[in-house]
């Protein structure tokens, strides 16, 4: 098995999508990935993964509007080849993140479930698994609705590094006016 083929951001976020659930840890780890391998062929696929856990972080939320506009990014954005090299069953993901779609635009929608992403490579599958145990995690075990920390993360963190990104970016633009 061809292990280090699989990004270890990409491994720890498969760890929290399917471990504790925690879809903003996904969407943080991955984008750290993402924004230090910029030209990477698959950055696209990069993103469309952090926006599918970005919408199901909204979905649990009850966010639907933004789970629909994130979870939609990331089927556009999803490159199948792409997918099936990182392990995913691209046909049965997209299915999967369509069906999402589909309950959200019910009336009323559906009530919060989490989905699984299905894997094409098995032994990959069975070595995240493994990690997932050993950082203390069942696999695909229900998100925790009653936990606050998982469920509203984004208003409780501190955001001052946030701020002050936005804040120099504001001011790079400024100046190259």
């Amino acid at each position: 098995m061809q292990l280090e083929r699989y990004p270890h951001a990409y491994v720890q976020y498969l760890i929290h999508f399917h471990g504790d659930r925690d879809y903003f840890e996904c969407h943080e780890i991955l984008e750290h990935y993402w924004k230090e391998h910029l030209d990477h062929p698959m950055r696209e696929t990069w993103v469309a993964l952090i926006q599918a856990a970005v919408g199901m972080y909204h979905y649990r939320r009850g966010n639907v509007s933004g789970a629909l506009k994130s979870l939609q990014g990331a089927i556009a954005k999803s490159q199948p080849e792409h997918l099936a090299q990182l392990g995913i069953d691209d046909r049965e993901w997209l299915g999967r993140l369509e069906r999402v779609v589909a309950l959200l635009q019910g009336n009323p929608p559906a009530q919060y479930e989490d989905i699984h992403i299905p894997f094409s490579d098995i032994e990959f599958e069975k070595y995240a698994r493994q990690l997932c145990q050993d950082s203390g995690f069942e696999w695909g075990k229900p998100s925790n609705m009653n936990d606050p920390n998982l469920i509203h993360r984004h208003t409780l963190r501190d955001r001052s590094e946030v701020i002050e990104e936005r804040r120099l970016a504001i001011q790079q633009r400024q100046a190259e006016q």
